[in-house]
């Protein structure tokens, strides 16, 4: 690399980037701190094959992507969910009440269970453009595809996650007329 680019000044310029991507694929803060180590250990094993400083973000998500997706296999997830909700809801909006609060907790935590349930490619796809907001380019360049294929996966993956969060719907609601007809 010209650039002089080293591995410290990665660090500092997209360890966030990486630990959040981290986080919301893995939904455990642990695991997220683990793949986003194992991402820079990986990156500095292959520092060399960076061929492009300004591409430097997607090639650390790309491997951070790949890690995740290892992480995964190696292990079945727990859906435990990281105090991120808190955080992004007081960051968000000071003034919500406790009820709301407790409303976008439990939406976001369908969420989660629902994109625990799909594939690791429109979960990936969800991810960097549904939450990270990535372009349709920077997202083909992080999943090495075709921004066509990341056009139509991300719809394909859309609908899959809302199928997803209506069939947990639908349970959920389920559970709870079974609780209020025991109880009469």
């Amino acid at each position: 690399m010209n650039d002089k680019l080293d591995i410290e000044v990665l660090c500092q310029d997209y360890y966030l980037d990486i630990y959040h991507f981290s986080l919301y694929f893995s939904n455990n803060k642990q695991d997220a701190e683990d793949i986003t180590q194992e991402t820079f250990l990986k990156a500095i094993n292959s520092l060399s094959l960076l061929r492009d400083s300004n591409k430097a973000k997607y090639w650390l998500l790309s491997i951070a992507r790949h890690t995740a997706i290892d992480n995964m296999r190696k292990k079945k997830f727990k859906t435990v969910l990281p105090d991120l909700i808190e955080k992004m809801s007081a960051n968000k909006e000071l003034e919500n009440t406790t009820m709301d609060q407790l409303l976008v907790k439990e939406k976001w935590e369908e969420i989660q269970r629902a994109l625990l349930k799909i594939k690791p490619h429109y979960r990936s796809l969800l991810i960097l453009r549904g939450i990270q907001e990535l372009s349709v380019k920077e997202t083909a360049v992080v999943l090495k595809c075709t921004e066509l294929k990341v056009r139509v996966d991300f719809h394909r993956a859309i609908k899959v996650l809302k199928k997803e969060l209506s069939r947990l719907e639908g349970v959920e609601q389920g559970e709870k007329s079974r609780k209020s007809f025991s109880r009469s």
